[in-house]
C-alpha cells in the first residue's frame, strides 16, 4: 500500500479539467443512510430507489442498496451508467449504458452482490446519460434518487433531480451553495444539506487511468487507486433528527471570552449590508437578534425552526429581501467589515426566528 500526504485535491480544480470520476466509499454511503433511517426507520420500505450514475458491476451504491434489500424492505433498485468506450464489450454494445434492476423476484438469484452475474445486466437503448428520456422515465418510476454525480455535471444534475420531484441524496461540493442555481433551493428549504459530512475530507476510488494531479493518494493491494476530496457534503431532500437540534448560543461577551473561533472582525457591522459578521455558526449569539453573515458551512449546523435564511451575499441574489439589506450600491457584492477593505468570503444571511414561549 502506498500513501504519500500533501493537499488535499480541490473539487473546482477537478470541476474546470473535467477530471472528476470520484468512486464513493461503503462507509460514507452507509453512514449518511443510517442518520435517514435512525429518523424513520420504515423509510425505503416498498420503495424504488434508483442510482442513475453507477455502474451495477462495481460501484458502492448499488452494492450497498443490494446487501441491504430485504434488511431496507425494498420493492425495487435500479442501476444505470453512461456507456464507456470498452473494449472488451462486444462493438455492438459500446455505445450503450448498462442498467441492473433488482426486485423481489430476482434478488436471491444471485449470492455475492460484488458478482453480479452477466445474465442480470442489461443494455439500455441510448448512452446512458441521466438527462436522457430514457433515464428521465426510470427517475418517474423511481421513489429516491441516490448516487454521486460528476461534479462537472452538478448543478445540471441537480436541476434534473430537482424536476422529478423525487426524494433524493447526492454528493457534491459545497461550494455549490453558493450559485444562483442552488442557494434558492436551501433557502426555500427545499435541499439541505446531510448529515455524515461536516468537515474534513472524504477518500474516493479513481479510475485505473486517473490522472493524478495530488500527491495525497494511495494504491491499495489490488492496486485500486484513491485520492481524498476537500469540500464534500451530501445534498438532500430527506430528513434526518440532528437537523432538528437546535444549536446551542452564549453571548457575546461569552463567545469573546471563551470562544476561540470567534475572530477581531466578528460582530462588527459591513460597511455594504445592514448586518454583523460571524466568524462561525458557534460564534452566533443569543443576545442579538438582528441579520448576521454567517459561514456557508453555518448550513451543517441549520435548523430550520431556529434561523431564517435571508439570502446570499453575492451580486446575483437581487431578492427583495437581499435589497433591502445592501448600503453601498458600488459593493453589491460579498461583505465587507467596517474599516476593512477586504471582502469576506461567501456569507449567508441569517436571522434567529422569534421565539416562542412554552
Amino acid at each position: 500500500m502506498t500513501m504519500v500526504k500533501s493537499k488535499n485535491i480541490n473539487l473546482n480544480k477537478a470541476k474546470r479539467d473535467k477530471n472528476d470520476e470520484f468512486y464513493t466509499q461503503y462507509v460514507d454511503i452507509e453512514k449518511e443512510i443510517d442518520a435517514y433511517l435512525d429518523f424513520e426507520p420504515n423509510l425505503f420500505k416498498n420503495k424504488t430507489v434508483l442510482l442513475p450514475c453507477d455502474d451495477p458491476t462495481w460501484s458502492n451504491f448499488t452494492r450497498y442498496f443490494l446487501e441491504n434489500f430485504e434488511k431496507l424492505g425494498l420493492k425495487r433498485v435500479v442501476s444505470t451508467c453512461i456507456a464507456t468506450q470498452n473494449n472488451r464489450l462486444p462493438a455492438n454494445k459500446r455505445q450503450n449504458g448498462k442498467i441492473l434492476t433488482i426486485d423481489r423476484h430476482n434478488y436471491k438469484s444471485f449470492q455475492d452482490v460484488t458478482k453480479i452475474p452477466d445474465s442480470l445486466i442489461q443494455y439500455l437503448a441510448g448512452d446512458g446519460d441521466f438527462r436522457s428520456s430514457e433515464v428521465t422515465e426510470l427517475a418517474k418510476r423511481a421513489d429516491f434518487i441516490i448516487t454521486n454525480p460528476p461534479f462537472s455535471l452538478f448543478r445540471e444534475f441537480m436541476d434534473w433531480v430537482i424536476k422529478t420531484d423525487k426524494q433524493f441524496s447526492i454528493i457534491g461540493n459545497m461550494n455549490a451553495i453558493t450559485c444562483k442555481e442552488i442557494f434558492p433551493l436551501i433557502k426555500n428549504n427545499k435541499v439541505w444539506l446531510g448529515s455524515s459530512i461536516s468537515a474534513g475530507d472524504r477518500e474516493f476510488r479513481v479510475p485505473d487511468d486517473y490522472e493524478i494531479r495530488t500527491q495525497n493518494f494511495r494504491i491499495d493491494e489490488n492496486s485500486q487507486r484513491y485520492i481524498r476530496v476537500s469540500g464534500v457534503r451530501w445534498f438532500t431532500n430527506i430528513d434526518y433528527g440532528r437537523r432538528h437540534r437546535l444549536l446551542p448560543l452564549n453571548t457575546i461577551s461569552e463567545n469573546k471570552r471563551s470562544n476561540k473561533r470567534v475572530k477581531e472582525d466578528c460582530y462588527q457591522p459591513y460597511s455594504n449590508y445592514k448586518a454583523i459578521e460571524i466568524s462561525s455558526a458557534s460564534a452566533i449569539p443569543d443576545d442579538f437578534d438582528g441579520y448576521m453573515g454567517v459561514p456557508i458551512s453555518f448550513l451543517d449546523k441549520h435548523n430550520p425552526n431556529q434561523f431564517e435564511i435571508v439570502g446570499l451575499m453575492e451580486n446575483w441574489d437581487k431578492s427583495p429581501e437581499m435589497e433591502k439589506l445592501r448600503t453601498d450600491p458600488k459593493n453589491r457584492n460579498r461583505g465587507i467589515v467596517k474599516g476593512d477593505n477586504k471582502r469576506k468570503y461567501a456569507r449567508i444571511v441569517i436571522k434567529k426566528k422569534v421565539k416562542i414561549c412554552d
